[in-house]
Protein backbone atom coordinates (compact mmCIF):
# COMPACT_ATOMS: atom_id res chain seq x y z
CA UNK A 1 0.00 0.00 0.00
CA UNK A 2 2.75 2.44 0.88
CA UNK A 3 4.61 1.69 -2.33
CA UNK A 4 1.54 2.43 -4.44
CA UNK A 5 0.84 5.49 -2.28
CA UNK A 6 4.32 6.83 -3.08
CA UNK A 7 3.92 6.13 -6.79
CA UNK A 8 0.34 7.47 -6.89
CA UNK A 9 -0.07 10.65 -8.88
CA UNK A 10 3.72 11.14 -8.99
CA UNK A 11 4.08 8.91 -12.01
CA UNK A 12 1.59 10.85 -14.11
CA UNK A 13 2.37 14.43 -13.07
CA UNK A 14 6.10 13.84 -13.03
CA UNK A 15 8.59 15.27 -10.54
CA UNK A 16 11.92 17.07 -10.63
CA UNK A 17 11.19 19.25 -13.67
CA UNK A 18 12.88 22.23 -11.97
CA UNK A 19 16.19 20.34 -12.07
CA UNK A 20 15.89 19.67 -15.83
CA UNK A 21 18.31 16.87 -16.82
CA UNK A 22 19.49 16.60 -13.20
CA UNK A 23 16.10 15.34 -11.99
CA UNK A 24 17.65 11.94 -11.26
CA UNK A 25 20.05 13.57 -8.79
CA UNK A 26 17.19 15.50 -7.15
CA UNK A 27 15.24 12.25 -6.66
CA UNK A 28 18.24 10.60 -4.96
CA UNK A 29 18.71 13.59 -2.62
CA UNK A 30 14.96 13.74 -1.92
CA UNK A 31 15.03 10.05 -1.00
CA UNK A 32 17.79 10.60 1.58
CA UNK A 33 15.92 13.61 2.97
CA UNK A 34 12.90 11.36 3.55
CA UNK A 35 14.81 8.76 5.59
CA UNK A 36 14.78 10.71 8.92
CA UNK A 37 11.03 11.40 8.69
CA UNK A 38 10.25 7.77 7.89
CA UNK A 39 12.51 6.63 10.75
CA UNK A 40 10.65 9.00 13.05
CA UNK A 41 7.28 7.58 11.96
CA UNK A 42 8.46 4.01 12.47
CA UNK A 43 9.74 4.94 15.93
CA UNK A 44 6.35 6.36 16.91
CA UNK A 45 4.66 3.13 15.82
CA UNK A 46 7.11 1.21 18.02
CA UNK A 47 6.60 3.45 21.05
CA UNK A 48 2.81 3.21 20.95
CA UNK A 49 1.59 -0.32 20.16
CA UNK A 50 -2.08 -0.59 19.15
CA UNK A 51 -2.39 3.18 18.68
CA UNK A 52 -2.84 5.22 15.51
CA UNK A 53 -1.75 8.84 15.00
CA UNK A 54 -4.84 10.36 16.61
CA UNK A 55 -4.56 8.19 19.71
CA UNK A 56 -0.83 8.85 19.96
CA UNK A 57 -1.37 12.62 19.82
CA UNK A 58 -4.05 12.51 22.50
CA UNK A 59 -1.91 10.31 24.75
CA UNK A 60 0.99 12.76 24.47
CA UNK A 61 -0.68 16.18 24.49
CA UNK A 62 -3.89 15.51 26.35
CA UNK A 63 -7.48 15.60 25.19
CA UNK A 64 -7.87 19.28 24.21
CA UNK A 65 -4.59 19.98 22.40
CA UNK A 66 -4.50 16.45 21.01
CA UNK A 67 -7.87 16.90 19.34
CA UNK A 68 -6.79 20.18 17.76
CA UNK A 69 -3.70 18.53 16.25
CA UNK A 70 -5.82 15.56 15.16
CA UNK A 71 -8.17 17.97 13.39
CA UNK A 72 -5.19 19.47 11.52
CA UNK A 73 -4.19 16.04 10.23
CA UNK A 74 -7.75 15.22 9.27
CA UNK A 75 -7.78 18.34 7.10
CA UNK A 76 -4.43 17.42 5.53
CA UNK A 77 -5.61 13.90 4.65
CA UNK A 78 -8.90 15.26 3.29
CA UNK A 79 -7.19 17.94 1.20
CA UNK A 80 -4.64 15.48 -0.20
CA UNK A 81 -7.37 13.01 -1.16
CA UNK A 82 -9.31 15.76 -2.94
CA UNK A 83 -6.16 16.86 -4.80
CA UNK A 84 -5.39 13.34 -6.05
CA UNK A 85 -9.01 12.95 -7.17
CA UNK A 86 -8.65 16.16 -9.14
CA UNK A 87 -5.37 14.88 -10.65
CA UNK A 88 -7.28 11.83 -11.87
CA UNK A 89 -10.09 13.94 -13.31
CA UNK A 90 -7.74 16.31 -15.14
CA UNK A 91 -5.81 13.41 -16.64
CA UNK A 92 -9.01 11.76 -17.94
CA UNK A 93 -10.31 15.07 -19.30
CA UNK A 94 -7.16 16.18 -21.11
CA UNK A 95 -6.02 12.82 -22.44
CA UNK A 96 -9.18 10.85 -23.18
CA UNK A 97 -12.57 12.50 -22.65
CA UNK A 98 -12.37 16.30 -23.04
CA UNK A 99 -16.17 16.67 -23.34
CA UNK A 100 -17.04 14.49 -20.33
CA UNK A 101 -18.51 16.44 -17.38
CA UNK A 102 -16.00 17.03 -14.62
CA UNK A 103 -17.85 15.12 -11.93
CA UNK A 104 -18.21 11.85 -13.85
CA UNK A 105 -14.63 10.47 -13.53
CA UNK A 106 -14.41 11.86 -10.00
CA UNK A 107 -17.62 10.09 -9.03
CA UNK A 108 -16.54 6.76 -10.55
CA UNK A 109 -13.19 6.77 -8.77
CA UNK A 110 -14.71 8.11 -5.53
CA UNK A 111 -17.35 5.38 -5.35
CA UNK A 112 -14.69 2.70 -5.82
CA UNK A 113 -12.58 4.23 -3.02
CA UNK A 114 -15.59 4.38 -0.68
CA UNK A 115 -16.27 0.70 -1.33
CA UNK A 116 -12.61 -0.24 -0.70
CA UNK A 117 -12.38 1.70 2.56
CA UNK A 118 -15.65 0.20 3.80
CA UNK A 119 -14.25 -3.27 3.14
CA UNK A 120 -11.31 -2.47 5.42
CA UNK A 121 -7.55 -2.10 5.35
CA UNK A 122 -7.03 -5.87 4.94
CA UNK A 123 -8.84 -5.88 1.58
CA UNK A 124 -6.96 -2.75 0.50
CA UNK A 125 -3.67 -4.40 1.46
CA UNK A 126 -4.37 -7.62 -0.43
CA UNK A 127 -5.45 -5.65 -3.49
CA UNK A 128 -2.24 -3.62 -3.32
CA UNK A 129 -0.19 -6.80 -2.97
CA UNK A 130 -1.61 -8.18 -6.21
CA UNK A 131 -1.55 -4.94 -8.17
CA UNK A 132 2.03 -4.03 -7.19
CA UNK A 133 3.38 -7.06 -9.05
CA UNK A 134 1.39 -6.13 -12.17
CA UNK A 135 2.47 -2.48 -12.07
CA UNK A 136 6.15 -3.29 -11.56
CA UNK A 137 5.98 -5.64 -14.54
CA UNK A 138 4.26 -3.00 -16.70
CA UNK A 139 6.73 -0.27 -15.75
CA UNK A 140 9.75 -2.52 -16.36
CA UNK A 141 8.53 -3.67 -19.80
CA UNK A 142 7.66 -0.12 -20.93
CA UNK A 143 11.05 1.20 -19.82
CA UNK A 144 12.80 -1.53 -21.83
CA UNK A 145 10.68 -0.79 -24.89
CA UNK A 146 11.50 2.90 -24.54
CA UNK A 147 15.20 2.25 -25.06
CA UNK A 148 14.60 2.15 -28.82
CA UNK A 149 13.79 5.88 -28.92
CA UNK A 150 16.06 6.92 -26.05
CA UNK A 151 18.78 9.51 -26.32
CA UNK A 152 21.13 9.37 -23.32
CA UNK A 153 22.73 12.66 -24.33
CA UNK A 154 19.62 14.30 -22.84
CA UNK A 155 21.10 13.57 -19.39
CA UNK A 156 24.02 15.88 -20.09
CA UNK A 157 25.50 18.23 -19.03
CA UNK A 158 25.31 17.36 -15.33
CA UNK A 159 24.66 20.32 -13.00
CA UNK A 160 24.64 22.76 -15.93
CA UNK A 161 22.33 25.12 -14.00
CA UNK A 162 24.16 24.68 -10.70
CA UNK A 163 23.18 22.92 -7.50
CA UNK A 164 20.40 25.36 -6.50
CA UNK A 165 17.65 24.02 -8.81
CA UNK A 166 18.58 20.45 -7.81
CA UNK A 167 18.14 21.17 -4.09
CA UNK A 168 14.91 23.05 -4.71
CA UNK A 169 13.62 20.11 -6.73
CA UNK A 170 14.83 17.65 -4.06
CA UNK A 171 12.79 19.51 -1.44
CA UNK A 172 9.72 19.27 -3.70
CA UNK A 173 10.29 15.54 -4.18
CA UNK A 174 10.72 15.08 -0.43
CA UNK A 175 7.31 16.64 0.23
CA UNK A 176 5.66 15.03 -2.81
CA UNK A 177 5.49 12.08 -2.54
CA UNK A 178 7.85 10.68 0.12
CA UNK A 179 6.95 12.68 3.24
CA UNK A 180 3.22 12.22 2.54
CA UNK A 181 3.60 8.74 4.04
CA UNK A 182 3.16 10.29 7.52
CA UNK A 183 -0.54 9.63 6.90
CA UNK A 184 0.09 5.91 7.37
CA UNK A 185 0.44 6.68 11.07
CA UNK A 186 -3.29 7.42 11.02
CA UNK A 187 -4.30 4.02 9.62
CA UNK A 188 -1.60 1.65 10.83
CA UNK A 189 -2.66 0.44 14.28
CA UNK A 190 -2.14 -3.30 14.23
CA UNK A 191 0.15 -4.61 16.97
CA UNK A 192 1.21 -7.78 15.16
CA UNK A 193 2.94 -5.70 12.45
CA UNK A 194 4.64 -3.18 14.74
CA UNK A 195 7.99 -5.00 14.69
CA UNK A 196 8.10 -4.57 10.93
CA UNK A 197 7.38 -0.82 10.88
CA UNK A 198 10.97 0.12 10.06
CA UNK A 199 11.12 -2.43 7.24
CA UNK A 200 7.76 -1.22 5.94
CA UNK A 201 8.93 2.37 5.63
CA UNK A 202 12.46 1.65 4.38
CA UNK A 203 11.46 -0.96 1.78
CA UNK A 204 8.64 1.23 0.48
CA UNK A 205 10.97 4.22 0.22
CA UNK A 206 13.71 2.23 -1.51
CA UNK A 207 11.46 0.51 -4.05
CA UNK A 208 9.27 3.59 -4.62
CA UNK A 209 12.24 5.89 -5.17
CA UNK A 210 13.86 3.35 -7.52
CA UNK A 211 10.84 3.17 -9.82
CA UNK A 212 10.27 6.91 -9.58
CA UNK A 213 13.91 7.42 -10.61
CA UNK A 214 13.57 4.87 -13.41
CA UNK A 215 10.49 6.56 -14.87
CA UNK A 216 11.97 10.05 -14.50
CA UNK A 217 15.15 9.05 -16.35
CA UNK A 218 13.06 7.36 -19.05
CA UNK A 219 11.05 10.55 -19.57
CA UNK A 220 14.21 12.66 -19.81
CA UNK A 221 16.05 10.44 -22.29
CA UNK A 222 12.95 10.11 -24.50
CA UNK A 223 11.51 13.64 -24.36
CA UNK A 224 14.48 15.76 -23.34
CA UNK A 225 14.53 18.11 -20.32
CA UNK A 226 13.17 21.13 -22.20
CA UNK A 227 10.21 19.35 -23.79
CA UNK A 228 9.15 17.83 -20.45
CA UNK A 229 8.22 21.31 -19.20
CA UNK A 230 5.95 21.81 -22.22
CA UNK A 231 3.74 18.72 -21.73
CA UNK A 232 1.07 18.22 -19.10
CA UNK A 233 1.77 14.56 -18.42
CA UNK A 234 5.41 13.64 -19.16
CA UNK A 235 5.03 9.88 -18.66
CA UNK A 236 2.07 9.69 -21.03
CA UNK A 237 3.86 11.79 -23.65
CA UNK A 238 7.05 9.73 -23.40
CA UNK A 239 5.31 6.35 -23.72
CA UNK A 240 3.18 7.60 -26.64
CA UNK A 241 6.38 7.90 -28.71
CA UNK A 242 7.16 4.19 -28.32
CA UNK A 243 6.23 2.18 -31.40
CA UNK A 244 7.62 -1.27 -32.12
CA UNK A 245 6.96 -1.96 -35.80
CA UNK A 246 3.31 -2.15 -36.83
CA UNK A 247 2.17 -4.55 -34.14
CA UNK A 248 2.98 -2.75 -30.84
CA UNK A 249 1.61 0.79 -30.77
CA UNK A 250 -0.44 3.07 -28.51
CA UNK A 251 1.00 1.47 -25.39
CA UNK A 252 0.46 4.70 -23.46
CA UNK A 253 -2.67 3.01 -22.10
CA UNK A 254 -0.25 1.30 -19.70
CA UNK A 255 0.43 4.70 -18.09
CA UNK A 256 -3.30 5.11 -17.51
CA UNK A 257 -3.47 1.68 -15.88
CA UNK A 258 -0.57 2.45 -13.54
CA UNK A 259 -2.10 5.79 -12.54
CA UNK A 260 -5.56 4.28 -12.11
CA UNK A 261 -4.43 1.60 -9.66
CA UNK A 262 -1.83 3.63 -7.76
CA UNK A 263 -4.12 6.68 -7.55
CA UNK A 264 -6.97 4.47 -6.33
CA UNK A 265 -4.84 3.23 -3.42
CA UNK A 266 -3.62 6.74 -2.55
CA UNK A 267 -7.13 8.21 -2.45
CA UNK A 268 -8.37 5.23 -0.40
CA UNK A 269 -5.59 5.70 2.17
CA UNK A 270 -6.47 9.41 2.50
CA UNK A 271 -10.17 8.60 2.85
CA UNK A 272 -9.43 5.95 5.49
CA UNK A 273 -7.25 8.40 7.45
CA UNK A 274 -10.00 11.05 7.41
CA UNK A 275 -12.72 8.57 8.41
CA UNK A 276 -10.67 7.17 11.29
CA UNK A 277 -9.89 10.69 12.47
CA UNK A 278 -13.53 11.81 12.48
CA UNK A 279 -14.52 8.55 14.18
CA UNK A 280 -11.91 9.25 16.87
CA UNK A 281 -12.91 12.89 17.38
CA UNK A 282 -16.63 12.24 17.71
CA UNK A 283 -16.40 8.75 19.26
CA UNK A 284 -18.71 7.23 16.66
CA UNK A 285 -17.42 3.73 17.31
CA UNK A 286 -17.17 2.55 13.70
CA UNK A 287 -15.43 4.56 11.01
CA UNK A 288 -17.29 2.68 8.25
CA UNK A 289 -20.48 4.60 9.10
CA UNK A 290 -19.00 7.89 7.89
CA UNK A 291 -16.90 6.72 4.92
CA UNK A 292 -19.65 7.43 2.35
CA UNK A 293 -20.47 11.02 3.41
CA UNK A 294 -16.78 11.86 3.82
CA UNK A 295 -16.05 10.38 0.39
CA UNK A 296 -18.86 12.37 -1.24
CA UNK A 297 -17.63 15.57 0.41
CA UNK A 298 -14.12 14.82 -0.86
CA UNK A 299 -15.50 14.40 -4.39
CA UNK A 300 -17.35 17.72 -4.26
CA UNK A 301 -14.29 19.50 -2.86
CA UNK A 302 -12.09 18.14 -5.65
CA UNK A 303 -14.38 19.77 -8.22
CA UNK A 304 -13.91 23.26 -6.75
CA UNK A 305 -10.40 23.07 -5.35
CA UNK A 306 -8.80 24.47 -8.54
CA UNK A 307 -10.07 26.70 -11.33
CA UNK A 308 -7.95 25.04 -14.01
CA UNK A 309 -5.28 22.45 -14.71
CA UNK A 310 -2.57 25.12 -14.73
CA UNK A 311 -3.60 26.30 -11.29
CA UNK A 312 -3.44 22.70 -10.07
CA UNK A 313 0.05 22.25 -11.50
CA UNK A 314 1.25 25.57 -10.09
CA UNK A 315 0.07 24.59 -6.60
CA UNK A 316 1.57 21.08 -6.85
CA UNK A 317 5.05 22.18 -7.90
CA UNK A 318 5.39 25.65 -6.36
CA UNK A 319 3.25 26.02 -3.22
CA UNK A 320 2.63 22.46 -2.01
CA UNK A 321 6.12 21.88 -0.56
CA UNK A 322 5.75 24.88 1.77
CA UNK A 323 2.10 24.22 2.56
CA UNK A 324 2.78 20.65 3.72
CA UNK A 325 5.98 21.32 5.70
CA UNK A 326 4.15 21.72 9.04
CA UNK A 327 2.18 18.48 8.50
CA UNK A 328 5.16 16.46 7.29
CA UNK A 329 8.06 17.79 9.35
CA UNK A 330 7.31 20.30 12.12
CA UNK A 331 4.41 18.50 13.84
CA UNK A 332 5.90 14.97 13.50
CA UNK A 333 9.19 16.17 15.03
CA UNK A 334 7.34 17.83 17.93
CA UNK A 335 5.24 14.69 18.46
CA UNK A 336 8.32 12.45 18.38
CA UNK A 337 10.36 14.59 20.81
CA UNK A 338 7.45 14.75 23.26
CA UNK A 339 6.88 11.00 22.92
CA UNK A 340 10.53 10.24 23.71
CA UNK A 341 10.39 12.49 26.79
CA UNK A 342 7.20 10.79 27.99
CA UNK A 343 8.72 7.34 27.39
CA UNK A 344 11.83 8.20 29.45
CA UNK A 345 9.71 9.58 32.26
CA UNK A 346 7.63 6.41 32.28
CA UNK A 347 10.77 4.25 32.48
CA UNK A 348 12.07 6.25 35.45
CA UNK A 349 8.76 5.87 37.26
CA UNK A 350 8.76 2.11 36.63
CA UNK A 351 12.36 1.86 37.85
Amino acid sequence: MMLLFIMGSTLILGIGSEAKQDAWLAIIIGTFLAVPIMTLCARLLTLFPDKNLYEIITAIFGNFLGRIIALIYIWYAFHLGAMVLRNFQEFIKIVTFPETPQFVPIMMMGILCIWAVKEGIEVMGRFSQLVTIILILIISVVVLLGMKVANFNNLRPVLYNGFGPVMDSAFSIFSFPFAETVLFLAIFDYKKERNNSYKMYYYSLAIGSFFTLLISVRNIIILGPDFIDQVNFPSYAAVSLINIGDFLQRIEITVSVVFLFAGFVKISVCLLAVSKGIDFLFRIGNYRQIVAPVGLLMMVTSCFIYQSFMEMKEFAFTIYKYYTFPFQVILPVIIWITAEIKAKQKKKQCA
